[in-house]
């Protein structure tokens, strides 16, 4: 039995993958095996992922006829995963030579359940930056909930804002299969899976060494118009409600539902004045005026007045709050070349 499973979801990523995998099979740490995930993919993907297979038997590739999804592809990983701990890779993102070694050895010195790291953000033109999760160090139950649960429960509107990023941990594969948490729909799925984990684990262990290389993906879902946006993050809001209830987190931040109303709907504007998608300008300004009038944005706007944030988030947020949907137009008509 492996020690650590790396779960790996593949769409479409026939450009990627020989770097993504690669970057598993130069790994110091050799204990692992590798779950390659064809989510139904279209291109070359698929014959590649065979190919991994076939020259080292720790990697194993599960075919989906359909494309259902990363939190489907994910949830398929974890049933089929053997390792005693589970790490998750993107397939256009790369882990450093001693990421699984570091993240282990870490976790025997401490005796933590959990280990996380930081990461190195890679842009297009080549430009690299380093993330922190948290300054190194162990800590404990409580320090998990401060540092971790409540921030991604209700500080949305601060920044930095605390990333939702699954692949900076080493996770114990048995607080997964006991509590029994999976993933659940196409966006936003990080932040319940990590706040669920995070309400179940008792140590985390942090290095502030980057062992992870993060590419910023222009073509990514969260850069295209989703159709389905407010029925996703419905869904997310849901989910939300019954974690706050079922892990007592209520008093903890009081108006988490105002914070995520709040970020919800700066994403919710910014989705609709997405570059590709297609509707006319009057009709995408019609809608954000809709979407600041539904009961639950509507409160968020009257509750609070958002202060903190990145300077276009901080201007857009400005003018729904006075209102100036006209101007607001404009300005995402010149950002976004509509």
């Amino acid at each position: 039995m492996p020690s650590i499973s790396v779960i790996v979801p593949v769409y479409q990523a026939e450009k990627f993958l020989e770097s993504s995998v690669g970057s598993v099979l130069a790994q110091t740490f050799s204990d692992w095996e590798l779950l390659l995930v064809d989510d139904g993919c279209s291109d070359g993907s698929p014959a590649l992922c065979d190919r991994f297979a076939a020259a080292d038997s720790r990697v194993r590739v599960f075919h989906r006829k359909k494309n259902a999804g990363v939190s489907e592809a994910r949830n398929l990983g974890l049933n089929e995963a053997r390792g005693d701990y589970i790490a998750f890779l993107d397939a256009d993102d790369a882990f450093v030579p001693q990421a699984l070694e570091t993240l282990w050895s870490l976790r025997e010195q401490t005796g933590a359940d959990t280990v996380g790291c930081a990461h190195v953000n890679l842009t297009p033109d080549g430009g690299e930056q380093t993330e922190l999760l948290l300054p190194a160090g162990t800590y404990d139950e409580a320090a998990i909930r401060e540092r971790i649960v409540y921030p991604l429960l209700g500080d949305r509107l601060r920044v930095p804002v605390f990333n939702g990023f699954i692949w900076r941990y080493l996770f114990s594969a048995k607080i997964l299969r006991t509590v029994k948490i999976t993933f659940e729909g196409a966006y936003l799925e990080d932040e319940l899976f990590l706040m669920e984990y995070f309400c179940n684990a008792k140590k985390l262990a942090v290095t502030e060494e980057p062992l992870y290389r993060y590419l910023l993906n222009l073509s990514s879902a969260t850069h295209r118009y989703m159709k389905d946006f407010l029925k996703v993050f419905g869904r997310f809001m849901e989910r939300k409600e019954a974690l706050v209830k079922r892990y007592g987190l209520e008093s903890a931040r009081p108006l988490w539902r105002e914070e995520s109303n709040w970020a919800g709907l700066l994403i919710a504007i910014g989705n609709e004045y997405a570059r590709d998608r297609q509707a006319p300008v009057r009709q995408r300004q019609k809608a954000v005026q809709e979407l600041c009038r539904r009961p639950d944005m509507a409160r968020a706007i009257d509750k609070i007045a958002p202060a903190g944030l990145s300077p276009n988030k901080q201007m857009v947020a400005n003018l729904i709050r006075g209102k100036h949907f006209f101007t607001l137009t404009q300005l995402y008509r010149l950002k976004n070349r509509i």
